[in-house]
């Protein structure tokens, strides 16, 4: 956990600085705002920003904003009245935190910020030998590839691969490659000069610069524009990049993991993926098994995502029941751990007896668990899709159809774009421009990663 303080460390801050310190966090320090934006521009991480409320929030945001900088901000200072507390929120802070600062709201805050609880659970033997390989490589320098379907826990393999690593204790740098447009992602990856386009207005470094010296996550690369891929496979290559507008080669020193929920294979055979890339990439490959490949996992992620959310919402721990554990053993989870992460949070939430009986876990449309059609045997849900779909198809057109089965799929994932995308069976951009045409005729869209956590065990 990086945390950036911003304002002068008065008595009081600092000893917020020092609980933060207690707890883990690696704590740097400037007075001003614009400073913050500078070494944030300059490289220096950080997870979370802790402002003096007495600095002006909404322009530090803003100005991070125009560097595509996006780190959370918590407002923090002393004598701030009710209605100061609440300028800050409005300002753009998550947070604010009184000083004198009490030590279970500074762990609270960087908790929450952080998500760092995401432990890599498995009781499963499928899983238990993926979990031997990654162990047996995660000392070396071979670039990895992480594979497997949406949900099952990538990201969270590449941060355990990083802290096994022997640059541990250096950054691990992620970088969502569907998530950032084409015309964005090389500055977002390599940085910019100044003036190297317009609104360039001072030198930028890219995640390859702030990962250096420890581990760079290209999440989703079967996304990356195939111009991109070549300049990307120099960086690996070479161990060098160059800054959008720059004039000389700046070395790095890196470890690749990257993951596909995309057969990469076959992406080279249609020619949307470089071969010579994914040789680069694949020196070890991880294939993530999902959730129904490995039942054995079911019950020990759901104990465990009770307990952290219990603890996050402030209610009791309740125990599994019988027959909540035959349904959860029963469902498919096409959405994988993500899901049943989900799951469990709403469960947590909605548990009014002793323990989360089977009427407590909901699917994301609020039917009951042992609604789904996947009880019914394979010949049952055979049946009732088709009859389902025989009614609802009569009278509409064929792009009627393709948005409302779009739509329903989006709903389903709680806005995943990513995750609808691969259910679909289709890239992330045609999603996107899909999206972008039902929007303009004033279709209302869920909003991407509309759902609850985004965090999550593998």
């Amino acid at each position: 956990m990086r945390l950036l303080v911003v304002g002068r460390l008065s008595g009081q801050l600092a000893s917020a600085v020092k609980m933060a310190m207690a707890h883990g966090a690696k704590v740097s320090h400037v007075e001003r705002g614009d400073h913050a934006t500078e070494q944030l521009r300059r490289g220096q991480g950080a997870d979370l920003l802790m402002v003096d409320w007495r600095i002006d929030i909404a322009a530090l945001i803003a100005a991070n904003e125009a560097e595509r900088i996006h780190v959370p901000v918590v407002a923090c200072g002393v004598d701030a009245s009710p209605s100061d507390a609440a300028a800050s929120i409005r300002a753009g802070a998550k947070e604010f935190i009184p000083l004198p600062p009490e030590a279970d709201l500074i762990a609270a805050v960087l908790s929450a910020v952080a998500d760092d609880d995401r432990p890599l659970i498995s009781a499963d033997p499928a899983m238990k030998a993926v979990l031997a390989l990654a162990d047996q490589v995660a000392r070396s320098e071979a670039s990895i590839l992480i594979t497997g379907e949406s949900g099952v826990g990538k990201e969270v393999m590449a941060r355990y691969l990083h802290q096994k690593s022997r640059r541990a204790e250096r950054p691990f740098i992620s970088v969502n490659c569907a998530a950032i447009p084409d015309n964005l992602l090389e500055s977002e990856l390599f940085g910019h000069e100044k003036g190297a386009f317009t609104g360039a207005v001072a030198r930028r470094i890219g995640k390859f610069e702030e990962a250096d010296g420890g581990t760079l996550l290209l999440d989703e690369i079967s996304e990356m524009d195939t111009r991109l891929q070549a300049k990307l496979l120099r960086a690996i290559q070479e161990r060098v990049i160059d800054r959008v507008g720059g004039g000389k080669p700046v070395p790095v020193n890196i470890r690749i993991i990257a993951t596909s929920n995309r057969d990469l294979a076959k992406s080279v055979a249609e020619g949307t993926f470089r071969e010579d890339l994914l040789y680069r990439l694949n020196v070890v490959n991880l294939r993530l098994p999902a959730l129904r490949e490995r039942p054995g996992d079911i019950a020990v992620l759901s104990e465990h995502f009770v307990r952290k959310y219990a603890a996050a919402n402030g209610v009791p721990v309740r125990p599994i029941g019988e027959a909540a554990r035959r349904a959860l053993a029963g469902h498919r989870w096409t959405g994988n751990v993500r899901e049943l992460e989900n799951a469990m949070h709403r469960a947590v939430l909605l548990a009014t007896g002793p323990e989360i009986d089977v009427d407590a876990i909901r699917l994301p449309d609020g039917r009951p668990l042992t609604g789904s059609t996947y009880d019914a045997g394979p010949a049952g849900r055979a049946a009732q899709t088709a009859d389902a779909i025989s009614r609802a198809a009569v009278g509409q057109t064929v792009a009627q159809m393709e948005k409302a089965l779009i739509l329903d799929t989006l709903s389903h994932c709680l806005g995943n774009r990513t995750h609808a995308a691969t259910i679909l069976g289709i890239s992330i951009r045609t999603l996107r421009n899909k999206l972008n045409e039902y929007a303009d005729e004033g279709t209302a869209i869920p909003a991407p990663q509309s759902g609850v956590a985004a965090g999550y065990a593998a």
